[in-house]
């Protein structure tokens, strides 16, 4: 459900900016804080910098760092899911020697999408009636990542960027330690077939000439198009975010869309796993099941 409020980030202001920064900051160093026991037992790398990264590879025996055993197992049985785990790392110049093989970005103990897929590829959780009802969606619903919903453009033409994740009905953009949902130049805005049907322009997030929230514009304008719901999950802990995605919301002009506009914690998700991902997720991440 969305809540009644909403919040202003003041992000036209520097403070509004440097208070970002310093969110997304403290809960990188928490999470490499929290990994430096569980590299000792996995196979790793360490990224550059004062707050360094874990890059996590898959052992001999098929065991992965950043990855629930038994969802990795599921991740791999299924061709699909496993595709997935060859999106190569984007900050590998951070990583030393570089050249001498590839990492992927879901080896990153920071990726919002190896957390993704291990809550929602873990055996029996989409059978489970309280994250169904939670999400919203019917139970065994099919999880597929990287979903192109192919938002229709100005010109016949369709947007070819993706979502997280599908789940029936259900579009899902998740979030960790990212810094923002990005910008974008109003021509890049401008050119969705239904933005100005979708949107009260004026009430989106602007500033510096660029459009605040550019993957959340794009999430809503998907929901429109496919007549699907979409979701933002993020950590409790990351409240910039929450207060980003009630302000687009805000500039919705329709009700009914609306209605199928949500947000959700990951600690409020937590509350209706398994314990064992419960577990994972508190240890690794920091999340505890809240509510």
């Amino acid at each position: 459900m969305i809540r009644a409020r909403v919040i202003g980030t003041g992000e036209d202001h520097p403070l509004g900016t440097h208070l970002r920064h310093s969110t997304a900051d403290s809960l990188r160093r928490e999470l490499s804080a929290r990994n430096l026991e569980r590299a000792k037992e996995y196979a790793h790398e360490l990224t550059c910098g004062a707050v360094p990264s874990f890059i996590y590879s898959e052992y001999e025996n098929g065991l992965h760092g950043n990855f629930l055993a038994a969802s990795y197992r599921r991740i791999c049985a299924t061709p699909d899911w496993k595709k997935r785990l060859e999106k190569v790392y984007t900050a590998s110049h951070s990583v030393p020697r570089q050249m001498d093989r590839k990492r992927m970005e879901l080896g990153c103990a920071n990726s919002s999408d190896a957390l993704l897929m291990n809550v929602f590829c873990y055996p029996g959780v989409l059978a489970r009636a309280s994250v169904c009802s939670m999400l919203g969606i019917e139970r065994y619903a099919r999880a597929e990542f990287g979903v192109h919903p192919r938002t229709p453009l100005v010109g016949n033409k369709v947007d070819r960027t993706e979502i997280d994740l599908k789940l029936g009905d259900l579009l899902i953009e998740a979030k960790l330690t990212e810094g923002d949902f990005q910008t974008a130049r109003p021509e890049l805005v401008h050119r969705y077939r239904d933005f100005d049907y979708i949107f009260e322009s004026d009430l989106l997030p602007f500033a510096r000439g660029v459009f605040r929230s550019y993957q959340l514009i794009r999430g809503v304008l998907a929901a429109g198009a496919l007549g699907c719901s979409f979701a933002v999950l993020c950590d409790q802990r990351r409240q910039d975010l929450v207060e980003d995605w009630y302000r687009v919301v805000s500039a919705v002009r329709s009700a009914g869309l609306r209605c199928r506009l949500k947000t959700l914690t990951w600690q409020e998700l937590a509350r209706a796993l398994p314990p064992k991902p419960q577990c994972f997720l508190e240890e690794k991440y920091g999340i505890a099941p809240v509510g």
